[in-house]
C-alpha cells in the first residue's frame, strides 16, 4: 500500500469516527407524559395526500371510511369543519367505529353555500346519535367574514332546529372580547394555538392551561371546550415558537395528560397532515398527529426520538466516505491535509443527507418543489467548487512543497543555446510603449535569438512607421512585419509570424507589446527544453504600473493571486493554463498541435491545451521575468476578463469531449480533472453565483408582497458556507503565497468580486454567440482622456437591489423568523460582488483613487498629533501604497 493511501485511510478513519460521534452526540431523546387511552378528539379532514379541497375537490365515501379507520385507534371523537363535499358522511361512518362527532357548518360570504352547510349539519345531527355538537362557522369573526351580530343570528336559527349543543369556533381572545357571543352559544369552542402567538415550546402547555383558566374566570359556569390545540412538526419559527417533530410530540402528549387530569375537554388540530395547506405559511401542512400517509408521527408512550435521525446519519456517513474517495488518488499527502479534505467531504455528505431527509419527510409541492429542485441543481456545482477550494487550501496550507515548480535558475549560459524566435504581435499600440518592449528584448542575455514585431490591422502609419524605423536601428535580429489586413485577430498575425520565423529557431517566445522583459528570461528558462519531452515553459504575467492608482494596485494584486496560487498548484499536475505572454513553446510541439488557431479568442490557452493533449510536458515558474501594463480603466479590466471567460467557453466547447476517458488524447486522469474542475471553479461558480443572486432578487417581491415563504435554511446556509470558504481560501492562500499586504489583499478581493457579473455574462454569451470579435484591452493611457460612462451600472442596480432587499426583509421580519434572516443575510452576501464593481466604478472617478490624496490626508492627520511639526508632516512619503 502506498504511503499516501495509508495516510488517506487513517485520516478518513479518524474523520468518519468524529463524524459518527457528532451525529450520536446530537441525537435528541426527550420524555413526555404518556397518553393513557386515546385523545379526546381530533379535527378531521378526510382528503387524500394529493387532493386539494380548496379547489372544490370533494372527498369520497371510501376515503372517509379509510381515514376513520386510521384515526379510530388514537381518538374518541372527530370534528369536521364543513358538511358539504362529502364531509356530510363523516358522522355516520364515524359511528361505525364507535367515534363521536362534532359536525361543522362552514360559514363565509357565500350565503347559498351557508344554507347548504347548515342544512346538512342539522341533517347529520338528526340522523346520527353520535353527533355531540354543531359548530356554526370557524373563525368567521376573526376573518371578518361575519360580524358578531350576523353570526349570533345564524347560531340562534340553528339552535331553534336542533337539540344538539350549538356553538362557533373562534380564537380565545375573540371569546374574551365578545361576551354577547358567549351568551348566544351552548358552549365556548375556543381555539388555543400558542404557535401563532410565538410562545416557546417549553411554555406552551402552561400558557394554554392559563388561557383556559382565564376563560373560566371570565365566564363561570359556562362549558368550555378547547376546540383547537396543536403544534406543527415542521416549518419556520415564529418568534420563540419553533416547530419540530419532538416539540410537537412533547407538547401534545403533555397537554393531553394535563387536560385529562384537570377535566378539560379538548380537540387536537389535526388528525392528518394536509399537504395542500401551503397557503398557511410554512407550517400549514404539518399540524397532523398522523402524517399524510396516515402513519402516527410519534408514539403515545415511552421516550421520543427523531424518527429518521438514524437513517439520515447513516446516509451522511456513507456519503462522506464516498466523497472522500478522490483523496486516495492523491500523492504526497500529509495527515492534516487529508483530514481537512475528508472533513469537508463529511460536511457535504451531512448536508446532502439532510437534503434527502427533507425531501422524503416534507411535503414539497407545487411552486415549492420547483424552487427546491432549481436550488439544488444550482447549489451542487457551488458545493463541488467548495470542495475543490478546500482541497487547494489544505494542499497549500498543510501539504508538501511543490516539486515541479521551476526555481533554481542557472547562473551562467548553458553549453547549448538553441535559437529562440520572439514574437510580439501589436494592434494600434502606442509606439513609445512598444519601443520600451523592444529595448528590453535587445538587452536579453541570450546570444541566439531573433525578434519579430507583427503589426496587424493598423492602417494608421503613426502607429507602425516609428516601430519600423526603430527595428532597423536595433539591428538584424529585429524583423518588422506589417499586415494591413489579416484575418483571425492576434492568432492570424502569429500564424504569419510562424511562416517568417527563422528555419533554425527551436523555441518560440511570445510576449505582449507592452511587456518589458528581464535580461535573464531566456537564460534561466530555455535550458528547461533540454528535456525533449517539454513543450511549454510559462512564466507569470506581472505589471509595472500598479502605482498609478488604488484601482490599479488592486487589479495587480488580483492578477498575482492567480499566478502565485492557482498556476503553482495546477503545475503540480502538469495542467497549467497557457498565457500568450511570457510563454516559451517548442516549435515542434506547436507544429504538431496545428499552430495558432482562430477557433477561439483565447488562442494562447487553446494552443497550450492542444500541445498538452498530445503528451508534451509543460512547466511553470512563479519568478517574474516580465512586466506589462495594466488595463487603463475598469471598463478595460472588465473587457479583458470578458474576453478570457468567453474564450474559455469556446475552449470548453472545443475540448470537452477530449476530457472524457476515451477522448483520444494523452491527457492523464489528473490533467483531465484539473482542467475540468478548473473550468467549473472559475466559469461555473461565477456564473451560477450571479444567476442565484439574480433569481434571489427576483424572488424578493413575492416574499415581501405576497408573503410567500423564503427558501429553507438547507438552501441558504450552503450559500453562506460557500462564501465563508471563499473568504477563508482567499485570505489564507494570499497570506501563504502572495507577497502583499493586508490592505492590498482587500483591494484584490474587491477586484476579484467585481468581475463576477462580467464572467457570468461571458458564459451566457458563450451559449448565445458562436464567435465574438477579439476585444483589445486598452493599455498605456492611450485613451486616458476619453470621456467614459459609469462602467458598472448593471452591477450597481443589481447590487443595490440585493442589499436594499436584505435590509427590507430584515426590517419587516416582525416575527424573527430565522429563515427570513438567513435569506436576508444571503442576499447581502450575494450583493457584495455587484457592489464591489460599483465601488471600483465610483472610485475610478474619485480623487480617493489617487495615492497622493491618501498621502495628503495622512500628512494632515499626523500634523494634528501633539509634537508633530509641519515640516515633519510634509516630509512623509507621497506614495501611500509603500
Amino acid at each position: 500500500m502506498r504511503p499516501a493511501v495509508r495516510v488517506a485511510a487513517a485520516a478518513l478513519a479518524v474523520v468518519t469516527s468524529v463524524h459518527a460521534f457528532v451525529w450520536l452526540a446530537m441525537r435528541e431523546e426527550v420524555s413526555a407524559p404518556s397518553v393513557a387511552d386515546r385523545f379526546q378528539s381530533m379535527s378531521f379532514a378526510p382528503y387524500g395526500r394529493d387532493a386539494n379541497p380548496d379547489k372544490g375537490e370533494p372527498t369520497t365515501e371510501a376515503q372517509v371510511r379509510a381515514d376513520v379507520d386510521a384515526v379510530a385507534p388514537y381518538t374518541k371523537a372527530v370534528r369536521t369543519y364543513a358538511s358539504t363535499g362529502g364531509l356530510e358522511l363523516v358522522a355516520k361512518i364515524a359511528a361505525e367505529d364507535g367515534l363521536k362527532a362534532t359536525v361543522g357548518a362552514w360559514i363565509d360570504t357565500d350565503e347559498k353555500r351557508n344554507a347548504r352547510e347548515i342544512a346538512n349539519a342539522l341533517d347529520a345531527a338528526r340522523k346520527n346519535p353520535n353527533v355531540v355538537g354543531i359548530v356554526v362557522g370557524n373563525e368567521s369573526i376573526l376573518r371578518a367574514e361575519k360580524t358578531p351580530e350576523e353570526l349570533i343570528e345564524i347560531i340562534r336559527k340553528v339552535k331553534s332546529q336542533t337539540s344538539v349543543p350549538v356553538t362557533t369556533g373562534e380564537t380565545w381572545d375573540v371569546w374574551l372580547d365578545h361576551p354577547e357571543l358567549v351568551s348566544a352559544v351552548d358552549y365556548i369552542a375556543a381555539h388555543i394555538l400558542p404557535y401563532w402567538e410565538g410562545v416557546p415550546a417549553d411554555q406552551v402547555v402552561e400558557r394554554s392551561i392559563g388561557i383556559y383558566e382565564r376563560l373560566r374566570a371570565a365566564y363561570p359556569g359556562k362549558r368550555i371546550v378547547v376546540a383547537e390545540f396543536g403544534w406543527p412538526s415542521a416549518g419556520y419559527n415564529r418568534d420563540g415558537a419553533v416547530p419540530g417533530e419532538l416539540e410537537q410530540a412533547q407538547i401534545i402528549r403533555g397537554f393531553a395528560s394535563r387536560a385529562d387530569a384537570l377535566g378539560i375537554e379538548y380537540n387536537l388540530i389535526e388528525a392528518f397532515d394536509a399537504p395542500w395547506k401551503s397557503f398557511e405559511g410554512s407550517v400549514g401542512q404539518y399540524w397532523g398527529v398522523l402524517d399524510a400517509n396516515r402513519e402516527l408521527k410519534f408514539p403515545l408512550s415511552g421516550p421520543l426520538v427523531p424518527a429518521t435521525y438514524t437513517a439520515t446519519a447513516a446516509i451522511a456517513l456513507l456519503l462522506g466516505i464516498a466523497f472522500s474517495i478522490p483523496v486516495f488518488r492523491m500523492g504526497r499527502l500529509t495527515f492534516t491535509q487529508a483530514s481537512v479534505m475528508t472533513g469537508a467531504a463529511a460536511l457535504v455528505g451531512a448536508w446532502l443527507a439532510t437534503v434527502i431527509d427533507h425531501w422524503l419527510t416534507h411535503y414539497v409541492v407545487g411552486g415549492n418543489k420547483v424552487t427546491f429542485v432549481i436550488s439544488i441543481v444550482l447549489l451542487v456545482p457551488l458545493v463541488i467548487v467548495m470542495l475543490y477550494r478546500v482541497e487547494e487550501l489544505a494542499t497549500i496550507a498543510f501539504g508538501r512543497t511543490p516539486r515541479r515548480l521551476l526555481r533554481d535558475a542557472p547562473t551562467a549560459l548553458p553549453a547549448r543555446t538553441p535559437k529562440v524566435s520572439i514574437h510580439i504581435p501589436a494592434y494600434k499600440e502606442p509606439p513609445e510603449m512598444l519601443k520600451e518592449t523592444l529595448d528590453s528584448v535587445a538587452r536579453l542575455d541570450w546570444p541566439n535569438f531573433e525578434c519579430l514585431v507583427i503589426i496587424n490591422n493598423t492602417p494608421d502609419p503613426a502607429f507602425w512607421e516609428p516601430i519600423e524605423a526603430y527595428c532597423r536601428e536595433l539591428g538584424d535580429r529585429f524583423k518588422f512585419i506589417n499586415l494591413p489586413k489579416v484575418e483571425g485577430f492576434k492568432a492570424g498575425a502569429l500564424r504569419v509570424a510562424m511562416q517568417q520565423t527563422a528555419p533554425d529557431a527551436e523555441i518560440i517566445g511570445v510576449i505582449d507589446a507592452d511587456y518589458v522583459v528581464a535580461p535573464n528570461w531566456l537564460r534561466d528558462l530555455v535550458p528547461t527544453f533540454e528535456d525533449p519531452t517539454v513543450g511549454i515553459v510559462q512564466a507569470p504575467q506581472d505589471h509595472r504600473d500598479a502605482d498609478r492608482s488604488l484601482m490599479h494596485e488592486a487589479m495587480n494584486t488580483e492578477y498575482a493571486g492567480f499566478f502565485d496560487i492557482g498556476m503553482v498548484q495546477r503545475n503540480e499536475h502538469d495542467a497549467i493554463v497557457v498565457h500568450g505572454t511570457m510563454c516559451l513553446i517548442r516549435r515542434a510541439a506547436m507544429v504538431e498541435a496545428g499552430d495558432w488557431s482562430s477557433d477561439t479568442i483565447c488562442e494562447d490557452t487553446d494552443l497550450g491545451l492542444c500541445i498538452v493533449e498530445r503528451g508534451w510536458k509543460s512547466h511553470y515558474t512563479n519568478t517574474r521575468y516580465g512586466w506589462g501594463l495594466l488595463p487603463d480603466d475598469f471598463a478595460s479590466f472588465k473587457k479583458q476578463r470578458h474576453r478570457w471567460a468567453y474564450g474559455g467557453m469556446q475552449i470548453i466547447k472545443k475540448h470537452w469531449a477530449r476530457m472524457l476517458p476515451n477522448g483520444g488524447t494523452r491527457l492523464t486522469t489528473s490533467q483531465r480533472r484539473e482542467f475540468t474542475i478548473g473550468w467549473v471553479s472559475w466559469l461555473g461558480s461565477e456564473s451560477i453565483g450571479a444567476l442565484v443572486a439574480i433569481l434571489s432578487l427576483l424572488f424578493v417581491p413575492f416574499v415581501l408582497g405576497l408573503g410567500i415563504a423564503v427558501p429553507q435554511r438547507i438552501l441558504t446556509v450552503p450559500i453562506l458556507f460557500c462564501f465563508g470558504i471563499y473568504v477563508l481560501h482567499f485570505i489564507a492562500l494570499y497570506r501563504l503565497r502572495v507577497a502583499t499586504t493586508p490592505l492590498r489583499m482587500v483591494g484584490a478581493a474587491i477586484a476579484a468580486m467585481a468581475v463576477q457579473f462580467t464572467v457570468a455574462k461571458a458564459v451566457y454569451d458563450g451559449f448565445r454567440y458562436k464567435d465574438l470579435a477579439f476585444a483589445r484591452t486598452a493599455k498605456g493611457s492611450w485613451l486616458a482622456d476619453a470621456a467614459r460612462a459609469f462602467p458598472a451600472l448593471p452591477e450597481a442596480v443589481i447590487g443595490g437591489g440585493l442589499m436594499l432587499s436584505a435590509i427590507g426583509l430584515r426590517m419587516t421580519n416582525w416575527h424573527a423568523v430565522l429563515e427570513i434572516d438567513l435569506f436576508a443575510f444571503a442576499l447581502a452576501v450575494q450583493s457584495l460582488p455587484f457592489l464591489a464593481a460599483a465601488i471600483i466604478g465610483w472610485l475610478e472617478g474619485s480623487t480617493l483613487n489617487a495615492f497622493a490624496t491618501w498621502a495628503s490626508l495622512r500628512s494632515r492627520a499626523l500634523a494634528l498629533l501633539p509634537g508633530r511639526t509641519v515640516a515633519e508632516s510634509r516630509a512623509l512619503p507621497e506614495n501611500a501604497s509603500s
